[in-house]
């Protein structure tokens, strides 16, 4: 099963790493999850600024390498752990939005 870090390290918009706003986290039914959503356009906007995603192996690398390269506190790591291993169920692209919707069990 693929977790949202995969999805992020594998997905591209024109070649280029997906950017926040194209990506929403939904349910199965296509209904938005803002608390996962705000969460992950945080990593997204501030975490990977400093982190190419296909040069790490899995969220744990990532979380690492931004422990010791970044001034991200333990608490906002941890955070950005759960959401990077949370179980993807499948995408959903809408263009008509301009969104790639991850979607999770939750």
């Amino acid at each position: 099963m693929q977790t949202i870090f995969d999805v992020l390290k594998h997905i591209s918009v024109n070649h280029q790493e997906v950017e926040s706003p194209q990506v929403v986290v939904t349910d199965a039914a296509g209904k938005p999850n803002g608390l996962l959503t705000d969460l992950l356009h945080d990593l997204m906007n501030n975490a990977l600024l400093f982190v190419t995603l296909t040069e790490l192996a899995s969220a744990a690398d990532l979380i690492e390498h931004l422990r010791t390269h970044t001034p991200l506190p333990a608490d906002v790591l941890a955070e950005y752990s759960k959401i990077l291993t949370e179980h993807c169920e499948g995408l959903n692209f809408a263009p008509q939005k301009g969104q790639i919707e991850i979607i999770v069990a939750r």
